[in-house]
């Protein structure tokens, strides 16, 4: 397995001057900055001594964006223009956004296309990466004032399980900021180096990464300050504003109210049920008192109203254990990550699942901007690089369909990345000059089964006998889990290649659907798969068959040809109702009967070749 050793060329362990490079946790609720400051990387407050942003934006007819906390306090009496958590929109198509109960107070501007969905505000339509971009330059300015110079480039995170749109828009988004991305960074694996490099612990360790809007896992290996990502997963539509819709619509419901779907209502009540849920981080229990109604709200009520939310994060723990081939015993540490994780009821099942205490010896709102902020000083020379090695895993399969609607898998799930890997295709029919790769993701074994990413051709191979032609199709996926598709004929070079940017992302519940239906469906699938593989191979031995019997019938003995004629007969009945075990029988059984005629047909083919020819010209052309 190869790995990534970010280094500078030359081996350089600092540079001449201390280059300006800081880390960004662009998160759902709150975004914060982070750079190196003397000997360790800490969070940059902005002018009011305040590190963390809340990741919102008010919009106002003529004016600059208001961003953060200011935004925060306008999200009730102006809800239309104030945008929040944005995050989970990046990568959503107009329609999805507003099927999105939290968002369906927002006016949707449809006029640019569904390929680009915008809010309608009063500043104009507003797309999440505009939105993005608003946050990302706010960020950027804190720094600036805090270091008192211009940046070079940031480290951005994002969660584990964005997918490349959600990656391209983001890395647009800063684009549009006017930052240089120097590198996307999963946030499980920048609260890996944060950890790491301050405990230097070894071994098996999980990062339980539970923000306000998503939620991520990921089994680690900590070895001599080797990072390796060995898998991951979660719920791109899970996080703390979950547990506040679940605790306020049991206020609404415990006080009869009604108005509360109007969406300044709902913000004032979600933001009443945000201060319950941090007060019940402190406390056992809170008196509750809304719309008339007065009560008690504790931890084991609360804990009750959001069980589904926690076993989804328990599930996904699961699951990403089975990916890496352990048990919860094979654990030695768990970090936590994300505001939400500060919630007992929380803790206590994490702590419950993997029989051990979690860490939280670093603020689980800043160890994602922390450990970004390390790779940023590496990335720029200021630190230096050997001490340790980064690698994360790509989440879902990718691969390419080949005959028959099969899906070969190129790259499969979890592989490390930054990743390369080949591998050679031929042609089906003679005198094919033309190929057609179709590019997909996921685990199934049918390309109906998995997710469409690209297509593209290939042109320009030359004519020649089925089989005969050799292409090289090459998947790349690159440091921010983008990816590159390249086909190449290797005896001419002509070359075709693409970049995979899906219009849209996958919603977490169809990832998830992906990943169990591949292991539910797994035994029918490798039969599907072993069954449409027999046929291809009986299809293509009764086309050459066929096209042998065209070419020289002459050489047909009479018996064999009736044999042949038969066995076709049969072998193309198979193919609608056969098993696999007849099909391939009845494969060998007309590869065995044409045997003799097919040794005839070189012999021929030879005898042709070599007439005129004398042996010493042969032995000579041969030396």
């Amino acid at each position: 397995m190869a790995l990534l050793q970010i280094s500078e060329p030359g081996g350089k362990t600092s540079a001449p001057q201390h280059r300006l490079a800081v880390g960004i946790d662009l998160g759902t609720t709150n975004s914060l900055v982070s750079a190196s400051c003397g000997q360790q990387v800490e969070i940059l407050p902005d002018a009011d001594g305040v590190a963390l942003l809340p990741s919102v934006v008010q919009y106002r007819r003529g004016q600059p964006p208001l961003v953060g906390t200011g935004a925060r306090a306008a999200a009730e009496s102006d809800p239309a223009n104030t945008l929040m958590s944005v995050k989970r929109l990046l990568g959503k198509s107009a329609a999805e956004i507003a099927a999105l109960d939290q968002y369906q107070h927002y006016a949707l501007d449809t006029s640019r296309g569904d390929a680009a969905p915008a809010i309608a505000t009063a500043a104009g339509p507003k797309d999440p990466v505009d939105v993005s971009a608003d946050i990302l330059a706010t960020l950027a300015k804190t720094a600036e004032a805090c270091l008192q110079g211009e940046l070079e480039g940031a480290v951005i995170t994002v969660p584990a399980y964005f997918n490349d749109s959600q990656r391209q828009q983001t890395k647009e988004a800063a684009k549009r900021a006017g930052i240089n991305t120097l590198r996307l960074l999963n946030e499980p694996t920048a609260a890996a180096v944060a950890y790491g490099l301050d405990s230097q612990d070894e071994g098996n360790v999980v990062v339980f990464d539970l923000g306000g809007g998503t939620f991520d896992v990921s089994i680690l290996s900590l070895q001599r300050g080797v990072f390796q990502v060995l898998a991951t997963g979660g719920d791109t539509f899970l996080g703390g504003d979950d547990f506040d819709q679940a605790l306020a619509q049991w206020i609404a419901q415990q006080a009869q109210l009604t108005e509360h779907q109007d969406p300044r209502h709902r913000r004032r009540l979600w933001d009443y049920a945000n201060r319950c849920k941090h007060l019940l981080s402190e406390q056992d229990s809170v008196e509750v008192s809304y719309g008339g109604w007065r009560g008690q709200l504790d931890n084991e009520i609360f804990a009750t109203l959001c069980e589904p939310l926690v076993r989804r994060t328990l599930n996904s723990c699961r699951r990403v254990l089975r990916d890496a081939g352990m048990v919860a015993d094979d654990i030695d540490n768990i970090v936590m990550v994300g505001g939400a994780t500060r919630m007992p009821i929380v803790r206590k099942a994490v702590a419950e699942f993997f029989a051990m205490e979690p860490l939280t010896s670093i603020d689980p709102d800043k160890v994602v901007a922390i450990g970004a902020g390390i790779q940023a000083d590496v990335l720029v020379g200021n630190k230096a690089a050997q001490d340790f090695l980064l690698l994360d895993v790509t989440p879902l399969s990718l691969g390419i369909e080949t005959m028959g609607e099969l899906v070969e898998k190129i790259i499969p799930r979890n592989t490390t990345i930054p990743a390369t890997r080949a591998q050679e295709f031929t042609t089906f029919k003679d005198g094919q000059t033309a190929m057609s790769l179709h590019v997909v993701q996921g685990e199934r074994e049918l390309v109906s089964d998995c997710r469409s990413l690209a297509r593209f051709e290939l042109r320009g191979i030359p004519p020649m006998v089925a089989g005969a032609a050799k292409v090289r199709v090459t998947f790349q996926v690159d440091a921010d889990g983008l990816l590159s598709v390249a086909a190449e004929e290797l005896g001419t070079g002509q070359r075709a290649e693409i970049q995979v940017k899906p219009s849209y992302g996958l919603e977490a519940a169809t990832i998830e659907e992906m990943l169990m239906a591949s292991q539910s469906h797994a035994k029918e699938d490798m039969a599907t798969r072993a069954l449409k593989e027999a046929q291809l191979e009986a299809t293509q031995l009764l086309d050459a068959t066929r096209a042998a019997i065209a070419a020289d019938e002459e050489l047909l003995l009479e018996d064999e040809a009736e044999q042949i004629a038969q066995t076709i007969e049969t072998l193309e009945a198979s193919l609608e109702t056969g098993t696999v075990q007849q099909i391939r029988e009845l494969t060998e059984e007309l590869n065995r009967i044409g045997s003799g005629f097919a040794n005839r047909r070189m012999d021929a083919q030879i005898t042709t070749a070599l007439r005129g020819e004398s042996i010493d010209d042969v032995e000579q052309a041969e030396d």
